[in-house]
């Protein structure tokens, strides 16, 4: 089967089995969404949504919380993975948008990125969801899941050489909708230690899943 050939199948079976896919993190303006990506690295949603709802109502603007010493803040996410460095991205990134970006939530790849705690997968997460931008944020399970289906091929070590083929394939207009595709599969069929074959409708064309299937037969026939 050719790459498009096998894009296309895989969007489509998404487009059919999640017509709706959208982050799990809980927010209510761009700010918000900011900092619960911030404390989402190396953390689940689940937990990001149980201590968002103080910390947003403590500090509810980037003044706010721009003013905050990170001891304080600490105490709110000291539950997150990493909290102290955790609680210093977030003060710095609120000093950051209130002194070069006005309070406002930047919507560019370069300028998402010069803010503290914002790297290149957060500042694609916000692209995305915020400005409706074709960019691919790859986490673990958008790495994982194109890697088993066979949407990049294993010389593609890196998140960013999977960000690049995932977006040479995609069309443009379902990029963000497709990263939200792919992580929620990760996480909820396509899991890392025991990923749920029999749930899913990619066993067909899924690459890892034929090495498996192969690996069964043989076995069978010895």
């Amino acid at each position: 089967m050719r790459i498009a050939e096998l894009y296309t199948k895989v969007l489509e079976y998404f487009d059919k089995a999640m017509p709706v896919a959208e982050t799990e993190l809980h927010y209510e303006n761009p700010f918000q969404l900011l900092i619960a990506v911030i404390l989402s690295a190396q953390c689940t949603d689940k937990r990001v949504n149980i201590v968002t709802p103080d910390l947003f109502a403590r500090y509810d603007t980037p003044q706010e919380l721009a003013e905050a010493h990170p001891d304080e803040v600490y105490n709110y996410i000291k539950s997150i993975s990493y909290p102290n460095n955790k609680a210093k991205h977030l003060v710095g990134m609120a000093q950051k948008l209130c002194s070069d970006f006005g309070g406002e939530v930047p919507g560019t790849l370069e300028e998402l990125t010069t803010l503290p705690g914002v790297g290149r997968k957060t500042a694609n997460v916000i692209q995305a969801v915020v400005y409706n931008k074709a960019a691919m944020a790859v986490d673990t399970h958008v790495f994982r899941v194109s890697h088993r289906i066979g949407l990049v091929p294993p010389s593609c070590t890196t998140p960013y050489s999977v960000e690049k083929r995932l977006v040479k394939y995609i069309p443009e207009k379902l990029i963000p909708k497709a990263h939200h595709w792919l992580i929620l599969h990760g996480r909820y069929v396509c899991k890392a230690r025991l990923p749920e074959c029999s749930q899913c409708g990619l066993t067909g064309i899924c690459r890892e899943y034929a090495k498996k299937d192969k690996k069964t037969v043989c076995q069978i026939i010895k």
